[in-house]
C-alpha cells in the first residue's frame, strides 16, 4: 500500500498538468514569446531604416504565386510604428496564452495559423497590394484560445477561453467582409486557423489518460469499500476533486 501511494505522488508531480510543469511551460512561453515580439521589433527597425522597402519586397501579393514563401515573412512585418505598436500587446497576450500549455504546439498552431491567414488574402484578396501584419496571428491565438478548453476537456482553460472572450469580443467586428482599412481577410483566415488548431492540436493523450484514470479509481474505491476506504486523506480526495475539474 506504501508502494502504491509513492507512486501516486511521482505521477501527479510529473503530470502535464502538475504545477511544476505548468510552471516550466509558461516560462518557455514568456521566452518564446518575448523572442517572437523581439524578431517583429528587429523587422521594423530594417523596415523603417530602408524606406519599409522590405515590407513592400516580402510582404504577400494576393494571386502571384512567386511570393507564396511571403507567407511566412509578411506576420513578421508592419507597415508604421503605430502599426507595430497596436499589434505588439495582443500578439503577446494571446499568443503567451496559446503556449503555456505546449510550446511545440504552439508552434504547430503558429504555422497552421500564418497559412489559413495567407491563404485567405492570396486567394480572395482583390488588387496588386502587399499585406504584411501579425494581425491574422492575433485572431488565430484569440480564437485557439477561446475554445481550447472545450476540445482538451479542461476547466482552467475553459475558464480562460470565456473571459477572453468576453473580453475581447470586439475584435470580431474586424473580421467580417467590407471591414474599411484593415485586412479583414486575414484575420478572418487566422481566426479560422485557430478554431481549427484547437481541434487538431487538442490533447488527445489527456483525455485517454483521464478516461483510463477514473478507471482505475473505480477499481480503487471499491477495494477502499472493502476495507481500507477511511483511510484515504483529506489532502488525496482534494487532489482527486481537482483533478477531475481539470485544475491539477
Amino acid at each position: 500500500m506504501g508502494g502504491e501511494k509513492s507512486e501516486v505522488a511521482q505521477r501527479s508531480c510529473t503530470t502535464p498538468d502538475s504545477p511544476e510543469q505548468m510552471i516550466a511551460e509558461a516560462r518557455k512561453a514568456f521566452f518564446v514569446m518575448f523572442g517572437f515580439l523581439a524578431l517583429v521589433w528587429l523587422a521594423q527597425v530594417v523596415n523603417f531604416a530602408d524606406g519599409y522597402a522590405t515590407a513592400r519586397e516580402y510582404g504577400l501579393v494576393p494571386g502571384e504565386a512567386a511570393g507564396l514563401p511571403h507567407l511566412l515573412t509578411a506576420p513578421f512585418l508592419h507597415w508604421s510604428w503605430a502599426h507595430v505598436e497596436s499589434n505588439s500587446g495582443p500578439l503577446f497576450v494571446f499568443g503567451f496564452l496559446a503556449a503555456y500549455r505546449g510550446v511545440v504546439r504552439f508552434l504547430g498552431l503558429s504555422l497552421l495559423v500564418a497559412l489559413t491567414s495567407g491563404l485567405a488574402v492570396w486567394f480572395f484578396e482583390d488588387g496588386h497590394v502587399e499585406t504584411v501584419g501579425a494581425s491574422g496571428l492575433i485572431f488565430g491565438y484569440f480564437g485557439y484560445v477561446v475554445v481550447r478548453g472545450l476540445f482538451d476537456r479542461h476547466l482552467l482553460d475553459t475558464l480562460v477561453g470565456i473571459v477572453m472572450a468576453a473580453s475581447f469580443a470586439y475584435m470580431l467586428t474586424v473580421a467580417v467582409p467590407g471591414t474599411p482599412g484593415v485586412s479583414w481577410l486575414a484575420h478572418l483566415g487566422g481566426l479560422v486557423g485557430g478554431l481549427v488548431g484547437a481541434w487538431l492540436f487538442r490533447d488527445r493523450d489527456r483525455t485517454r489518460l483521464r478516461g483510463r484514470t477514473r478507471g482505475r479509481r473505480t477499481k480503487a474505491d471499491d477495494t477502499a469499500d472493502a476495507g481500507h476506504g477511511e483511510a484515504e486523506s483529506p489532502r488525496a480526495a482534494l487532489h482527486k476533486e481537482l483533478g477531475d475539474l481539470g485544475l491539477l
